[in-house]
């Protein structure tokens, strides 16, 4: 079948898309979610325009783990903290499923969809790159014009660390994108040079693990997926105990950045609240309620991991610093504080199988680790912005593993 046309391509609202996301998420990152919306539907309703069908999903394992995971969601928000917020959540949450998934069939049978999709990732990619070091290098004049702040707001620099994070899931489908080595090479360098500049260490993480997770799947097609699945399986079903453990003896956190230090002892308080309800969890979005979440640390606790200096302890009495500001940054955490043991397990298994499916090409996996490790590290499970912009690279990750 010769190539669709571009004005007739389910492709190309993805494209489009693509070519806007990196800057879209330098200047507001939030606005990702409905983006991501919006593309996927039109990709659908290209689709049945062409073909006068519907693209119908076909889940496979991946998929339906994930239905799954949503309807214990659903069951969750029953006895959830937040119950009208856990519905909705699920609600949207379905809705960006089922267009992922649909939009995922309408690109099959575009022959043009890997190119299409690759040039526009790879310029996407690359003015997000151009535009976020101007930004961060001016002062983030871009990010206080846009968002109405004044001038004298240092810490806004760290604001970029959602649109580094956007550009670090995307990184390595570069990789697969239908051009020279030397120009997916040059994009690749500036993306983790960007991830190093830029003051957000748990990007950082993630660009360079994607990457080097696809090296990795290049040299060991097989095993690498599969051990990568068992780890991650076993880490999510293991995390309270190896939280606990690993806390247990934790050094003092006075040399940490503060912010750093911060998660440590979010982290503590959370395996605390999960022993106290380890079956079916607190309940769907109720991360945000926990009693005494919203508290600051007591200096018990401060002391306990070496934070006694006047500086750490005037950081940690500031409104900012609660014991838990509505997520747990660590999704292993939060799906156990919230979906309990059982929702623990359909996870791991999601998580699993999702591994396992993206390692049949290089960037794909390198894709999902580095979804995993900005999972594990930063963003709410359910932020919808991060959850649209995972499916988003998940489409274009299938649709570029077909390219021949």
């Amino acid at each position: 079948m010769p190539p669709l046309p571009w004005h007739r391509s389910p492709t190309s609202p993805l494209a489009v898309l693509l070519a806007i996301a990196p800057p879209l998420a330098v200047a507001q990152f939030r606005a990702m979610a409905l983006a991501v919306t919006v593309a996927l539907l039109l990709a659908v309703v290209a689709h049945w325009r062409l073909r006068r069908a519907v693209p119908w999903p076909r889940p496979g394992r991946t998929g339906w783990l994930a239905v799954g995971l949503l309807g214990w969601c659903l069951l969750a928000a029953l006895w959830s903290l937040e119950p009208a917020r856990a519905v909705q959540t699920v609600g949207g949450l379905a809705a960006l499923l089922l267009l992922a998934l649909m939009a995922s069939r309408a690109v099959e049978d575009d022959e043009a969809a890997p190119r299409r999709l690759g040039l526009a990732l790879a310029g996407g990619l690359a003015a997000g790159v151009v535009l976020a070091a101007l930004d961060h290098a001016s002062g983030n004049w871009l990010r206080l014009a846009v968002r109405g702040f004044p001038t004298d707001m240092p810490q806004i620099s760290f604001g970029l660390k959602p649109a580094v994070s956007l550009m670090a899931l995307l990184l390595p489908l570069v990789l697969a994108v239908p051009t020279g080595w030397v120009w997916r090479g040059a994009l690749v360098v500036a993306g983790l040079a960007l991830s190093l500049w830029l003051p957000a260490d748990s990007a950082k993480i993630a660009a360079f693990g994607g990457v080097l997770a696809a090296g990795a799947v290049a040299l060991l097609p097989r095993l690498v997926p599969r051990l990568a699945a068992l780890a991650l399986a076993g880490f999510v079903v293991a995390a309270p105990l190896v939280f606990a453990a690993g806390l247990a003896r934790a050094p003092s956190l006075e040399p940490l950045p503060r912010s750093a230090a911060h998660r440590v002892l979010i982290w503590d308080f959370v395996v605390d609240r999960i022993a106290e309800r380890p079956l079916i969890g607190w309940g769907m979005e109720a991360a945000r309620s926990i009693p005494g979440g919203s508290d600051n640390f007591p200096v018990e606790d401060l002391a306990r991991y070496g934070l006694n200096s006047a500086e750490a302890r005037q950081w940690f009495a500031m409104p900012s610093a609660r014991r838990l500001p509505l997520h747990t940054h660590n999704a292993s955490l939060q799906v156990w504080l919230e979906l309990g043991l059982v929702g623990t397990a359909i996870a791991a298994g999601l998580g699993a199988a999702a591994l396992l499916a993206a390692g049949a090409s290089p960037a794909g996996f390198g894709m999902a680790v580095s979804a995993v490790v900005t999972g594990q590290l930063s963003f709410g499970v359910w932020q919808p912005w991060w959850v649209a912009s995972v499916l988003l690279a998940a489409v274009v990750a299938g649709a570029l593993g077909r390219r021949r």
